[in-house]
């Protein structure tokens, strides 16, 4: 029977996974205390945690919400990373920080209820940024619009020309 601290935890964790956006998972072995205080500074900037758990307790967690299981990325020491939000910015910060520091591995995670790979996650960090796809979402719906006021406006401004031809004409 389970005792009660350890059934606190589980539901800890519980309400952690179900606050997440998406669950990063990563093996920390080999970084230095100042490197992982980095790490965290950097995550914690992306709005996102980092926590370390025992791969059991969040397994168990993760069955009793009917999540699917993290099998293999769960095996040898984890830390998990809580985004809560942009999960393309944390991802970036996860493998830029892995890039600078050959000590830290993604393992893989959890990401609409899906299970990643650690593959997937580098290609989730490749993309844009939610601003830059807004910016980019923004100049595509402003385009249209911008050649209709340039289309329109040509007449008038033709006429205007002309118009000032005609004065500069008489003028001269």
């Amino acid at each position: 029977m389970p005792n009660a601290d350890k059934v606190k935890l589980v539901a800890k964790i519980k309400d952690e996974i179900e606050a997440a956006d998406a669950i990063w998972v990563v093996d920390y072995r080999g970084l230095t205390v100042k490197q992982s205080e980095e790490m965290r500074r950097l995550i914690r900037a992306q709005d996102a945690s980092i926590k370390v758990y025992k791969n059991s307790f969040t397994e168990r967690a993760l069955s009793e919400l009917e999540l699917p299981s993290l099998g293999e990325v769960l095996e040898g020491p984890s830390a998990f990373v809580f985004v809560s939000g942009d999960p393309v910015a944390s991802a970036k910060t996860l493998k830029s920080f892995a890039k600078e520091n050959e000590a830290l591995e993604i393992k893989g995670g959890l990401f609409n209820n899906d299970v990643v790979t650690a593959t997937q996650i580098k290609a989730i960090a490749d993309l844009p940024s939610r601003e830059e796809l807004i910016a980019k979402l923004l100049g595509t719906i402003s385009n249209p619009a911008t050649g209709l006021v340039r289309v329109l406006s040509g007449p008038a401004e033709k006429f205007v020309r002309t118009l000032q031809a005609v004065s500069d004409s008489k003028a001269a």
